[in-house]
């Protein structure tokens, strides 16, 4: 996003700007944007909904590696020489897709300064995205791993306010985001929801509280939800 924090993203004046290169088409829940192996030559962009982003090694084990939601930008490895995809994007609910042609997109890049400056801080914040994803997997418990992936998809630290409630994402999901089983998944949701931290109200609920679970090895037994 535009690396001036007061200055707020327009998508209509961004869309508007890429003109004849770009197509829009609508996503049903679970229908795939493009799968490992395609073509890779084009940009896309999430107008409305959430996209999964994942791999699936040759023994057919499939890992979560993002979840992406409005104003996000995902496909963009083919700015950076990639001929095939390497991961599958799917609709995770009814979504809205803007593709934007590789050519188009590099044009305005070339010869638009806020187009060149808004993927300048989109590739940095996602170059940190990635490498806070991998301390996070060394040296982090599956509870905090767990914990941190409920705040980033309630955006908690994100540009903008948080949007607590998140759309209805499976314990499988959760457990191939952070590398652990379903079990343990169930489990430490059941604690957090038992604590206060997290609740259920049409989807997953997560209070600012749960930022306990970062801070400390344990989250205190006197947490209560948030007002």
């Amino acid at each position: 996003m535009p690396t001036d924090p007061g200055r707020d993203f327009d998508a209509k004046t961004f869309l508007a700007k890429v003109g004849d290169g770009r197509s829009v088409a609508d996503y049903r829940k679970d229908e795939t944007v493009f799968s490992q192996g395609d073509a890779c030559d084009a940009v896309y962009f999430i107008q409305q909904g959430q996209i999964k982003i994942s791999v699936v090694s040759e023994q057919g084990k499939e890992a979560v590696v993002a979840m992406l939601g409005r104003d996000d930008f995902f496909g963009e490895g083919c700015l950076a020489g990639q001929h095939q995809r390497i991961a599958t994007a799917r609709a995770m609910t009814e979504a809205v897709v803007t593709r934007i042609e590789k050519e188009t997109i590099l044009r305005l890049i070339r010869n638009d300064p806020a187009v060149s400056e808004l993927f300048t801080a989109h590739l940095l914040g996602r170059a940190a995205r990635v490498e806070a994803d991998l301390v996070d997997q060394l040296f982090n418990s599956s509870e905090k791993r767990l914990a941190r992936t409920l705040l980033l998809l309630a955006k908690f630290g994100q540009e903008g306010k948080p949007e607590p409630v998140i759309a209805k994402i499976s314990q499988e999901t959760l457990a191939q985001m952070i590398g652990t089983t379903r079990a343990r998944v169930s489990y430490f949701m059941n604690k957090f929801r038992k604590l206060g931290l997290i609740s259920y109200n049409g989807g997953i609920e997560v209070h600012s509280s749960l930022l306990n679970v970062i801070l400390y090895d344990q989250p205190p037994d006197d947490v209560s939800p948030d007002s």
